[in-house]
């Protein structure tokens, strides 16, 4: 597993379409239409051009099990997108922190690939530099991210009211990571 930046390329495009399904998007209130995607995969790629945060590309090398080579050339393929990771900044309780969120393909998932990725976005952050903690927000009832934070190192805050999207309130956990002594 790699991250690399998230690109203007159809590719990229194409994986957020692949995650927008009941079965993805149940813990985030749900599909979005097609304009609303596009508008993301615009803002996602232009993170990388801002100090607000990074969005990546998760790309699933074939040690990472079946499914790893993407569908091209036989043997000839590059590793698949199996998923995003990123962080962006965010306002909480009087102070701005860095926000991560990520999602794992159906097909990838199980293989520690949401783990890994997360731990290795953490390094990113870390070397940004701008702010001292990153949260993450999963929702109270969703085992599997609340799992990768614990797995990779955050420290459970308690439960937080959030909006997300906005007009549908959510029970979220917060967890947080300290990137640096402050």
């Amino acid at each position: 597993m790699h991250l690399e930046e998230w690109r203007h390329t159809g590719e990229y495009f194409d994986l957020l379409v692949a995650g927008n399904t009941p079965e993805m998007t149940r813990f985030l209130g749900g599909p979005e239409p097609e304009a609303k995607l596009r508008e993301r995969h615009l803002r996602y790629a232009d993170l990388a051009d801002t100090e607000a945060g990074r969005m990546f590309g998760i790309r699933a090398d074939e040690a990472d099990g079946p499914g790893g080579a993407a569908s091209g050339a036989e043997g000839g393929g590059s590793p698949a997108l199996a998923g995003s990771v990123g962080y962006w900044e965010r306002e909480w309780l009087g102070t701005t922190v860095w926000e991560a969120g990520w999602a794992v393909l159906p097909a990838f998932q199980g293989r520690g690939l949401a783990v890994a990725a997360v731990v290795a976005l953490l390094d990113h952050a870390r070397a940004d530099g701008r702010h001292r903690l990153l949260h993450a927000y999963p929702k109270v009832d969703h085992p599997a991210s609340n799992g990768v934070c614990r797995k990779a190192g955050f420290t459970l805050l308690g439960p937080a009211d959030f909006e997300y999207p906005p007009g549908n309130p959510i029970r979220c956990n917060d967890w947080q990571f300290v990137l640096r002594a402050g």
